[in-house]
């Protein structure tokens, strides 16, 4: 994914706005290069490689863009939500899943609106959190508490090299570890070159 897109040398202060993304996948196909980067392509092979093949009775991706990893962590669920602030995209992921019938779509933007009605034993945010501003951030740690089941799995993966988004990678652990500390356990904390991964987990 090349986060340097755009680059202007001073952060963003703001979380980006819906119409972001949906201009994004309105210019380009696959802007982040998703389908096609070999760095991509490892990255998601050592997200999935990172949950040991354990199966979840209901899954919650945020931020799914065009179905790239859904399609990958899938087969670890019964049942996937998978939400996004672009149309496009979602319109892209619904077709690329077409026959992983347990996986569903809707356009959503997280925080600002969740699901209300269940919980999940695995959410992922992957390359997501740092375009949320701490107002945001702070309402997302909110979320995370109440949607994520006990003894589920919060999964996150992120780009730590530099970006004009409202957060860094490290940034994004760092405070959503600072609200949630007393509610998870930290399970994996592992630094690639170019990205983290960690996996807390709901305490019981």
């Amino acid at each position: 994914m090349c986060f340097t897109q755009g680059l202007s040398g001073m952060k963003k202060s703001r979380s980006l706005p819906p119409h972001y993304f949906e201009d994004m996948f309105a210019g380009s196909t696959d802007p982040w290069q998703l389908e096609t980067s070999r760095y991509e392509q490892a990255k998601y092979a050592h997200t999935v490689r990172s949950l040991k093949g354990r199966n979840y009775e209901n899954g919650f991706e945020i931020g799914c863009a065009g179905g790239t990893l859904t399609s990958q962590i899938a087969p670890l669920t019964l049942s996937l939500l998978s939400v996004d602030v672009s149309s496009i995209a979602l319109a892209k992921a619904a077709k690329r899943c077409v026959l992983q019938r347990h996986v569903r779509f809707e356009r959503m933007t997280f925080p600002r609106d969740a699901p209300q009605a269940e919980r999940y034993d695995l959410i992922v945010l992957s390359e997501v959190a740092y375009y949320w501003d701490d107002a945001d951030l702070q309402l997302a740690a909110t979320e995370l508490r109440r949607l994520l089941a006990p003894g589920g799995d919060l999964l996150m993966v992120h780009w730590i090299g530099e970006t004009d988004y409202p957060q860094s990678g490290d940034d994004v652990v760092s405070k959503l570890h600072s609200a949630l500390s007393d509610a998870v356990c930290v399970q994996t904390e592992e630094r690639d070159v170019k990205y983290r991964l960690d996996i807390w987990q709901r305490r019981l």
